[in-house]
């Protein structure tokens, strides 16, 4: 039976978000969702509560957590602030899109005479910032993706989101952050910490978040 206090409730987020164009059509991201399922399944293991908001993906849920599917940045945004009131501690490893096409076309877009088409786009809620702002005694950890000073980054996105702990992913220069396979990530604490992992599987990574997550309560 797990310790009482392992009963705390963790929320993660996890996938991408797709933004609908038209009804055949939507702006997305590379995210696999393998990441966020992977604390999910750690997660359940050790004997926590488990709320997982996932974007679209291939990936079958675990067995014995609360599952809630999502498609777009918005309603992620209203699942998780709707399940953080019940939560201890809320990981954010979604990779929602930051933009959405400003208008949906109810009908396919025909391909034009011209050879280009103009898009205008609008701005998606910054749903980790806004957990940020009300998280209280709350734990919060967050994912930073850059293809530039990772590492730098990511401490800036801590302070300013407020939050506990934070993952900073390269990617490009021979670095990919998607799908399967080992990866190179650090993870950064609220004092500036960071510990970084060189080749380690997703389930590893996992695991050492919630190692760190648990030594802050």
């Amino acid at each position: 039976m797990p310790k009482p206090s392992a009963r705390k409730t963790i929320l993660i987020t996890a996938g991408p978000t797709i933004e609908p164009l038209d009804p055949v059509r939507y702006l997305s991201n590379y995210s696999t969702g393998r990441m966020g399922y992977e604390i999910a399944k750690a997660a359940k293991k050790r004997g926590y509560k488990v709320i997982l908001i996932s974007g679209p993906t291939s990936i079958k849920p675990p067995e014995g957590i609360r599952f809630i599917p999502v498609r777009t940045a918005v309603e992620m945004k209203k699942a998780a602030f709707k399940f953080f009131k019940s939560a201890d501690c809320a990981i954010m490893a979604a990779a929602v899109s930051d933009f959405r096409p400003a208008q949906f076309y109810r009908k396919k877009i025909k391909k034009l005479s011209k050879k280009a088409l103009s898009l205008r786009l609008k701005r998606n809620p910054d749903i980790l910032s806004g957990l940020g702002r009300i998280k209280g005694r709350r734990l919060l950890a967050g994912y930073s993706l850059e293809t530039d000073s990772p590492v730098k980054n990511a401490k800036k996105k801590l302070i300013s989101k407020n939050l506990d702990l934070i993952v900073a992913n390269p990617v490009g220069r021979g670095f990919d952050p998607f799908g399967p396979g080992a990866k190179d990530i650090a993870i950064i604490d609220i004092n500036g910490n960071a510990l970084r992992l060189r080749n380690s599987s997703k389930a590893k990574i996992a695991n050492i978040l919630l190692d760190k997550l648990k030594t802050l309560w």
